[in-house]
Order: C-alpha cells, then sequence, then structure tokens
C-alpha cells in the first residue's frame, strides 16, 4: 500500500441503513469539490488543491460495515484501487467513524485492514470528527465521490447499482466508479454522475 495519512482539521447505536433521502448528498456535481487539508502520518500537511491535474476519489469506508466488507472481501474494491492508482488516480479511504462508535479505528488497525484485503489506496484518512463527512454530505459507507483534474465533483453516490451485502451480486452490478472515471478519462460527460449511496449510516459524532 501507499502512503497513509491522517486528516488533522479541527472539526466542527450500530445498525445498516439504506437512507431514504432525495439526492445522494450536500455537494453538488458539476462544481468545485469542496475543499480540505490533511496531514500524513510522516507530518507532512496536504491539501485537496495540491492533487488538481489529477482524478481524485473519495471512498467513505467503515472496516466493521458489511457492506464495506463485501467489495473488501470479494476483492471488488482493492481491485478497483488498484486499477485507478496505477493510472494515476488518486484515491482516499476515508473513515468517519467516531472514537466508540463501529469502525472506528486507529491508523495500525484501518493499515491492517488494508493488509488483510489487498487494499491499495493512495491515503486513508482518520475522519474521527467528521468534518470532512459532513463538508461532503456522506451518509453511508461505502459513499463515493469522484473528482476531475480540474477539481470539478464529477460523481457523488454509491459504488454500484446492487444495494445489498452479497458478493455474488458484484459481477452482475454496474460499478458507478469505473464507469464514471472511464467515461471521463475518455474526455466524455458521465452519463450517471449522481446515484443514492447505499450501506451502514456514517457513525459521526
Amino acid at each position: 500500500m501507499k502512503r497513509h495519512v491522517v486528516f488533522s482539521v479541527m472539526a466542527m447505536s450500530v445498525g445498516l441503513l439504506i437512507p431514504s433521502v432525495s439526492n445522494a448528498g450536500d455537494v453538488v456535481v458539476g462544481q468545485p469539490a469542496p475543499a480540505f487539508a490533511f496531514t500524513d502520518t510522516m507530518g507532512h500537511a496536504h491539501t485537496l488543491a495540491e492533487f488538481n491535474g489529477r482524478f481524485v476519489v473519495l471512498e467513505w469506508m467503515n472496516p466493521a460495515c458489511p457492506f464495506v466488507g463485501k467489495h473488501y472481501r470479494s476483492g471488488n474494491m482493492p481491485r478497483l484501487q488498484t486499477e485507478m492508482t496505477k493510472q494515476q488516480v488518486v484515491w482516499l479511504s476515508i473513515i468517519s467513524s467516531a472514537p466508540g462508535k463501529q469502525g472506528y479505528s486507529a491508523p495500525e488497525q484501518a493499515h491492517a485492514f488494508m493488509r488483510e484485503h489487498g487494499g491499495s489506496p493512495t491515503a486513508i484518512v482518520l475522519d474521527e470528527f467528521g468534518a470532512i463527512g459532513r463538508l461532503y454530505g456522506a451518509r453511508t459507507t461505502p459513499h463515493m465521490f469522484v473528482i476531475g483534474p480540474d477539481g470539478m465533483l464529477l460523481y457523488n453516490g454509491a459504488i454500484d447499482d446492487h444495494p445489498s451485502t452479497d458478493p455474488n451480486d458484484i459481477p452482475r452490478a454496474t460499478n458507478y466508479v469505473r464507469k464514471a472515471l472511464e467515461e471521463a478519462m475518455a474526455g466524455k460527460p458521465v452519463s450517471t454522475p449522481s446515484v443514492q449511496p447505499y450501506g451502514c449510516s456514517v457513525k459521526y459524532e
């Protein structure tokens, strides 16, 4: 795995749910992606803006969530991470679980989860106060966002069109993240820019 990071910006009952909401998030596709900053485990500060010129994927995750588990145990999420980072896509896996809540992870726990499942994000972001999650309106794990090289939000929503915990559904599913990236990389408009996310609720404070 590549460099892991810990988020360090001042922030503002276990269960599964598929939310009933009218839109996929609080950010708007076609508008600039909200800016944020984080510090890696080596103490180096970064900003989202420094990735301008590259595609960026934001993946909200919770290692204890069965929906996340489906995509990691099957190898689906790790394969997509590897495929896209090889094409110079920046992939940030974000854990917004608060201390004491399902999925909360210390850095070594998050790294161990990725090693166990073959994950290869560019970085892991520990958003324990929920600052980035609330900024983006992240509702579920997984909840996926794709940002273009110009900093505009290209996609917001579910990873695919099969909202289940059954890995047997994956071969039949349309992976919206892969589709959005492939279309955008080919210079085409993203045909499905926003889809309601599914999964476990993000375990904010």
